[in-house]
């Protein structure tokens, strides 16, 4: 996409490797306002690693008036019953002082426009159930919730204990 003028004041771009720190504001800030900002871990070298040299997912940077408003971290999932590969937002965020200006709208129509462009068969992503402004967004970006469907997670120690147990595991014949 390289960079892309949605108005007059407001510009859509790939992040390069300059915007590191930026990305890692941007994390932060999304951290803060969901009440998480005590588990972000995620640094510098770690994000230079995993979006720029193992590309394990792309980031959009919205600008105001040349100023960095908003972000949007994505990656490729894949649907085994459509055939077909998806896209997962991870985070979209949008600095408070930003909010109002159609900024998180261009940036959520941008990915699904990206995921359309890639031939996706669906877009996805996850929203705290307490947060309401942002579940009012998403419903009217045409996003519903699924029923009947419960993520689960597997991390810290608790993954490494999972990661040893296949050197024990052996199936029964």
């Amino acid at each position: 996409m390289g960079r892309r003028r949605i108005s007059g004041h407001v510009i859509l771009r790939d992040a390069g490797e300059q915007d590191i720190p930026l990305i890692l504001e941007f994390i932060r800030g999304l951290a803060e306002y969901e009440r998480l900002l005590d588990q972000v871990s995620a640094t510098e070298d770690g994000l230079a690693k995993s979006l720029f040299q193992d590309r394990a997912a792309e980031v959009l940077i919205c600008e105001y008036r040349e100023k960095p408003a908003g972000f949007a971290l994505y990656f490729h999932n894949f649907s085994t019953f459509l055939g077909r590969p998806g896209i997962y937002i991870e985070d979209l965020f949008v600095k408070p002082e930003y909010r109002g200006k159609g900024l998180g709208k261009a940036l959520f129509a941008r990915i699904a426009a990206i995921a359309v462009e890639r031939d996706c068969g669906r877009l996805e992503w996850s929203c705290l159930d307490w947060n309401e402004p942002s579940i009012e967004f998403y419903k009217s970006r045409g996003g519903r919730p699924l029923d009947g469907w419960t993520t689960y997670r597997v991390t810290a120690d608790a993954l490494k204990k999972l990661a040893g147990e296949g050197q024990y595991y052996r199936p029964t014949e």
